[in-house]
């Protein structure tokens, strides 16, 4: 079974007690109006933008188990490793002017995506700690400051590749599931599925191994749960789940890998699909 960099244990334990899963986020959408709530996230060739088919063709076609780990040790945060020091504030100014090429419904620039987000949860009146969540959960695209077109992570470029940065996430090393991905007909592209090591329906994993011991395609999901874990993040583990856990959509949506989830699974999937009518 293969891990990632940062084991469970090294997240914070300090969840606040007595926590509840909100139930009001979907009335705070940050792109409530602009269509009928079943017109988004609707993905095909005949609608979808070409930059959305484009995106979603390289990363099916490039996130691979190699990939992930030649991105695991750039952007690695062990032993005071780090890129850049930088305030939060220093942070969201860098995206100010990024566009997520990954999204059909959403054409702002992250800076605004993420005050949105905050702000609607604020005035919804949760706590401090669910809006600082709102307000970092798309903060790890900052990787567009060291990434190249070549990894799918430039940020600069009106037409730059982006497919490491953003987008619907998946399990590397097994099989992707044709039923619970957008663009199935793309996972041929992927060379894992031509290796018999990652095809099977458990690849590399053993059975209820747990969400946090998957490789998902790298992205800013996991690259910003790592610099905050490695930064003694006070969050608790629900906002880190819903950070680190937000854009895998066959999970949290479709109820993929189950067979791959412990007991304990179950419950954080339901606090990650919370954030997500937030961030919608």
């Amino acid at each position: 079974m293969m891990s990632s960099e940062i084991s469970p244990s090294a997240t914070n334990k300090q969840s606040q007690p007595e926590i509840e899963i909100p139930t009001d986020f979907q009335s705070i959408q940050t792109n409530a109006g602009t269509k009928e709530l079943s017109e988004f996230r609707t993905y095909d060739d005949a609608t979808s933008p070409a930059r959305v088919v484009e995106h979603y063709r390289d990363m099916r076609t490039f996130q691979t188990v190699e990939f992930y780990k030649r991105m695991e040790e750039k952007y690695s945060f062990e032993n005071g490793k780090f890129r850049k020091m930088m305030t939060i504030e220093e942070a969201l100014d860098e995206l100010e002017n990024y566009v997520d090429a990954s999204d059909p419904d959403l054409d702002l620039p992250n800076l605004l995506h993420l005050l949105q987000t905050a702000e609607g949860i604020r005035k919804a009146g949760h706590p401090d700690w669910l809006q600082l969540t709102g307000l970092l959960h798309d903060m790890g695209k900052i990787m567009f400051l060291w990434g190249t077109s070549d990894d799918g992570q430039d940020g600069y470029s009106p037409n730059g590749k982006q497919w490491a940065l953003g987008g619907d996430t998946f399990v590397l090393g097994c099989q992707i599931p044709n039923e619970a991905v957008v663009f199935p007909e793309f996972n041929k592209c992927n060379p894992d599925m031509g290796d018999e090591r990652y095809n099977s329906k458990f690849g590399v994993y053993e059975p209820h191994c747990g969400i946090d011991n998957l490789m998902w395609a790298w992205g800013h999901d996991e690259y910003m749960y790592r610099m905050l874990v490695a930064n003694g993040t006070t969050l608790p583990r629900e906002g880190l789940d819903m950070i680190r856990f937000h854009s895998a959509y066959p999970w949290h949506d479709k109820g993929a890998y189950r067979h791959l989830m412990k007991e304990e699974d179950y419950e954080r999937e339901k606090w990650v699909s919370a954030i997500v009518f937030a961030t919608g």
